[in-house]
């Protein structure tokens, strides 16, 4: 577990894994509204040369262009009956070639791959503190710096 205190802390934090990651990767955020999930996925563009990353909440996903292809989807939206609206979005089809990061993804990015990282970030005893918890599924994930 990671203790985060400050937005430019999380940035540094994604920026840190995303030194680590290569095309294919598939990670997942957790979190409640406002915990920090896009600025960690900021920190993740940082480290591939991508700037101006903001939240996809209204456009379900945004493609950009980089070093490696960054995929950023924000499936808030898409829980419950929309899961077919997810599918429209292919993935898949992405995912080889791209760095494919997926805030609100329980059920519905899980799928896309046996190996993915898992990100839970949540508010700590602060304003701006946030505890931040990492789960690897699969192998690919056990030799992660943090």
């Amino acid at each position: 577990m990671a203790d985060i205190n400050s937005v430019d802390e999380m940035k540094s934090f994604g920026a840190r894994i995303g030194k680590q990651l290569r095309a294919g990767d598939l990670i997942l955020l957790s979190g409640p509204l406002g915990a920090g999930k896009t600025a960690f996925t900021q920190g993740i563009g940082s480290a591939l040369g991508i700037e101006n990353i903001t939240s996809p909440t209204f456009v379900i996903s945004r493609i950009h262009p980089g070093a490696i292809q960054l995929v950023h989807v924000d499936a808030y939206r898409l829980q419950g009956e929309s899961k077919a609206i997810f599918d429209d979005l292919d993935l898949e089809s992405y995912l080889p070639n791209s760095i494919t990061v997926v805030e609100w993804g329980e059920g519905l990015a899980d799928r896309l791959a046996d190996d993915y990282l898992e990100i839970q970030i949540e508010f700590g005893k602060s304003d701006d503190q946030r505890l931040v918890t990492i789960i690897n599924h699969g192998n690919r994930f056990a030799e992660l710096q943090i």
